[in-house]
């Protein structure tokens, strides 16, 4: 039968609050009762349950973690970086996938509210009205990693996706292509969505081009989906030469269809992209693409969550983290 810590205070004869002390805060006991306590706890095997630890000092060292979509390569690196500050804090994680289910994500925070997280993570979704009350409500600290909510006071990591998106175009309009269309997320369904459109438009608008703002598709998360918006766009706009797709898997998508309807990338059309994924440099043809710090945005997000739950506050509140154009073979001039 496993030992108690009312076995070990027994053993070493000694009060129950006394080997917490050891355990926790062994400066705090006297040489002779820790060396006791010690022995007791060696000779017992004891393993101090920590779940049992959390109820008594109101600490577990588990973060959770909220995802919109774990099948998404994009969440590879940015979870990887999340684990290593983890590691080096201390900290175990508890990844939760929300499949951008309001119900499923409200009932995952309140399941974090009950095993006694420290802090959420929540990722790469828009924090709707009913997520923010819900975790004010159980008064858990939370950051936004690859999102934000300037409606809000939440401390967010994240890079600034409406420029990422205008340099992406403007690559493309210095490469001498004037016909460019776009493949983005539904406008008020994601929180890049918006912005890439932006920034889309912003570099169409500064060159003269905004014939072309009428010559974008909606798609929602995946590869599939794109691959069908972008049946619809080369359609509507047979004569595109670029394409900007606000996501790799999007730009993996419409590539696909462009090669099993006749046209050629970049030879036809030039596509970019925007994350770069682990994916973007083995695809065929590699990626250009905005690249984005995944894996710098989860491990920031931890430092900055952890700083939260152990002052109180973060020194900054919003930041933004550099982007980079990787210049591939998706791309050519026209």
């Amino acid at each position: 039968m496993k030992s108690t810590i009312r076995d070990v205070a027994k053993y070493a004869n000694v009060s129950i609050s006394t080997v917490s002390r050891v355990m926790n805060a062994p400066e705090t006991v006297v040489g002779e009762k820790r060396a006791k306590v010690q022995e007791a706890i060696e000779a017992l095997q004891y393993q101090p349950n920590a779940f049992a630890r959390g109820l008594i000092y109101k600490k577990s060292d588990t973060l959770g973690v909220m995802i919109p979509d774990i099948e998404n390569p994009y969440y590879a690196g940015l979870i990887r970086g999340m684990q290593d500050a983890a590691v080096v804090l201390g900290h175990t994680l508890m990844i939760c996938n929300t499949d951008r289910d309001k119900e499923r994500t409200v009932a995952y925070v309140q399941s974090f509210f009950e095993k006694q997280v420290d802090g959420i993570v929540f990722a790469s979704d828009s924090l709707h009205k009913e997520y923010y009350e819900v975790i004010q409500r159980y008064r858990l600290p939370f950051i936004l990693a690859s999102t934000n909510a300037p409606e809000y006071e939440i401390p967010s990591v994240d890079i600034d996706d409406e420029r990422g998106a205008y340099e992406a175009v403007t690559h493309l309009i210095e490469s001498g292509h004037r016909r460019i269309g776009m493949i983005c997320f539904p406008l008020d369904d994601t929180i890049s969505g918006r912005p890439r459109y932006d920034g889309f438009r912003r570099a169409l608008r500064e060159a003269g081009l905004d014939g072309c703002g009428a010559c974008v598709e909606y798609a929602e998360h995946r590869f599939e989906h794109a691959y069908e918006a972008a049946d619809f766009l080369f359609t509507r706009c047979p004569d595109l030469t670029a394409l900007f797709a606000a996501s790799d898997e999007f730009a993996m998508g419409a590539i696909s269809y462009l090669r099993e309807h006749g046209r050629a990338v970049p030879e036809h059309v030039s596509v970019i992209g925007f994350d770069n994924i682990r994916m973007a440099g083995m695809f065929i043809p590699k990626l250009t693409t905005i690249e984005q710090p995944t894996y710098d945005i989860g491990y920031r997000s931890i430092l900055k969550l952890h700083e939260l739950i152990t002052t109180g506050a973060v020194e900054v509140l919003r930041e933004k983290l550099p982007h980079q154009l990787i210049i591939r073979e998706s791309t050519q001039p026209f």
